[in-house]
């Protein structure tokens, strides 16, 4: 009786062998043809160590001078872009009164210790300019990440890494510390800068974000969770990403990656296979705040003009049409009779504004600006933003099957339409009970032309409101003004954020005003 073991051994059993001289003869034919074949292979490269080899195509400036093997590892990178990242420790005085604030499932990753990672509401300090000098006790309140971008120290980070810090601390990696000065930050952008007093520090040279492409390789630098410096290996999965549920005055254009990046790695290095700063990690996709894949990094052709103005100024000027646009979607471009979705649809025109003074009308549609062709109103709106006030540009909008040729000298963003952006912390005003969903903003110049308020009102707008929350139940709606909230009134979003917290967590009577009218709205809580 045969084994199994047998059975499978009879499955190549033949009945009659061949002759053992012709045998001999084919065997050593093989080993003199692989002798051969590997001596070619050896001699073009096609392995090494297993690995087979991607050539990169490097500038003459550029650090990493070597090609990449797959199996290998991208360890020449590596060696390269790791001296130039360094970790940022940021201490803040502490105070009684702190702000709370809802999760956020597009959370920074911004390591806190004091952040809940089941969703509860988490507590953060206020800001510095908010707190009264030197009062309380300077404790440890966060880790990111930063890119030395100038040998003399400029570095490059996120905004809300340094945002609010009392004392902001660069530890370089050799270890060495350093007592960092902010230099500037731009809350729109999630950009700033900082600067340590050193010299002949290693740097990251700047890369071409803009030809970047999906599916490019990249290298993620920081130090995830604080547990120190790591590197991490992705591809670039999209390009041109937006923030969900973040406000119209946030300027963003997301490389999106899968390389593993997690809390701490906010300010850190997304690099390409020449070792080239493409990116500053800015945000990651999560529900539990941990990595999931989607990681969304600022362009260097946005962070790098940011950084410029904040070195040269401390501040950040920005360019405007005067324009409320959106993207064409298949519907509107149906009713307007527009082939396509390419372009940003105009909803309304500021008057008095460059592009009202060049002729542009509410219901066009901008297809090129400053001989680029127009995708979306993101695009158009970052293309603005990022050309000079006083500049005379050109664009192109459609009108009724026509495109037409236009010339405008932009204005400049008024400061206080930039400083009421929401931000990532900031932006939700109802972290708790009823009014939960709904987002608002400051009485701004530019909301109070486009929803024609008079200037006596005061409150805050509706500029997000979720249609499954119990405030859109109760009969809010985006674009309303709360003036006032249990009866206390609202004239900014702090007073909104106070009265909300002092609001009981079963109802909530708004005073709204809409158009030209003023009512009461009582939000409940469903059972």
């Amino acid at each position: 009786m045969e084994t199994g073991i047998d059975n499978i051994i009879n499955v190549g059993r033949r009945q009659h062998w061949p002759n053992w001289t012709l045998l001999s003869l084919i065997g050593a034919g093989v080993l003199i043809v692989g002798a051969i074949f590997g001596s070619a292979a050896t001699a073009r490269g096609w392995f090494n160590g297993g690995g087979a080899k991607v050539p990169i195509y490097v500038s003459s400036d550029s650090k990493v001078n070597e090609q990449v093997t797959i199996n290998g590892g991208f360890s020449a990178i590596a060696r390269a872009v790791t001296p130039a990242v360094v970790t940022i420790n940021v201490s803040t005085r502490r105070s009684q009164q702190q702000v709370p604030f809802m999760f956020d499932p597009f959370r920074d990753f911004f390591e806190r210790p004091d952040q809940d990672d089941e969703g509860s509401p988490r507590r953060r300090v206020i800001p510095r300019q908010q707190r009264p000098e030197g009062q309380g006790r300077l404790t440890p309140s966060g880790v990111g990440s930063g890119v030395i971008v100038s040998p003399d120290g400029y570095i490059l980070t996120n905004n809300h890494v340094v945002e609010g810090a009392d004392k902001v601390e660069v530890e370089l990696n050799d270890n060495r510390k350093f007592t960092a000065k902010v230099i500037g930050s731009d809350e729109p952008s999630d950009v700033a800068v900082i600067k340590i007093d050193a010299a002949s520090l290693p740097t990251v040279a700047f890369g071409d974000s803009d030809k970047v492409e999906v599916g490019d390789l990249v290298l993620a630098v920081g130090n995830p969770l604080g547990i120190g410096q790591t590197v991490t290996m992705g591809i670039i999965s999209a390009k041109g990403r937006q923030s969900p549920g973040r406000g119209a005055r946030n300027y963003e254009d997301f490389l999106q990656t899968d390389a593993a990046i997690n809390r701490g790695n906010s300010g850190g290095a997304l690099v390409n296979l020449r070792g080239e700063l493409i990116g500053v990690p800015s945000q990651i996709l999560s529900q539990t705040g941990g990595n999931i894949g989607i990681g969304f990094a600022i362009p260097t052709r946005m962070a790098r003009s940011v950084m410029d103005q904040l070195i040269r100024t401390g501040k950040v000027r920005r360019g405007k049409l005067g324009i409320y646009v959106r993207d064409v979607d298949p519907t509107l471009a149906k009713q307007f009779g527009y082939n396509g979705t390419n372009g940003a649809f105009i909803d309304d025109v500021v008057k008095g504004e460059p592009a009202d003074q060049a002729g542009v009308k509410p219901g066009d549609i901008v297809t090129e600006f400053q001989g680029q062709r127009v995708t979306d109103s993101s695009q158009l709106r970052n293309s603005a933003s990022q050309t000079a006030p006083g500049t005379t540009v050109r664009f192109k909008v459609w009108r009724e099957g026509v495109e037409r040729d236009l010339t405008a000298k932009l204005a400049e963003v008024e400061p206080e339409v930039a400083a009421n952006a929401p931000a990532s912390s900031d932006a939700p005003a109802s972290a708790l009970g009823v009014l939960s969903g709904v987002r608002v903003e400051n009485i701004s110049s530019d909301w109070a032309q486009r929803l024609n308020l008079p200037p006596s009102v005061r409150g805050v707008i509706v500029v997000e409101l979720d249609p499954d929350s119990n405030a859109a139940a109760g009969g809010l709606r985006r674009g309303d003004v709360i003036e006032s909230v249990s009866k206390q009134p609202v004239a900014n979003v702090n007073d909104f954020n106070s009265a909300v917290q002092k609001a009981g967590k079963k109802e909530v009577l708004l005073r709204i005003r809409r158009n030209d009218r003023g009512f009461f709205v009582l939000v409940q809580a469903q059972e």
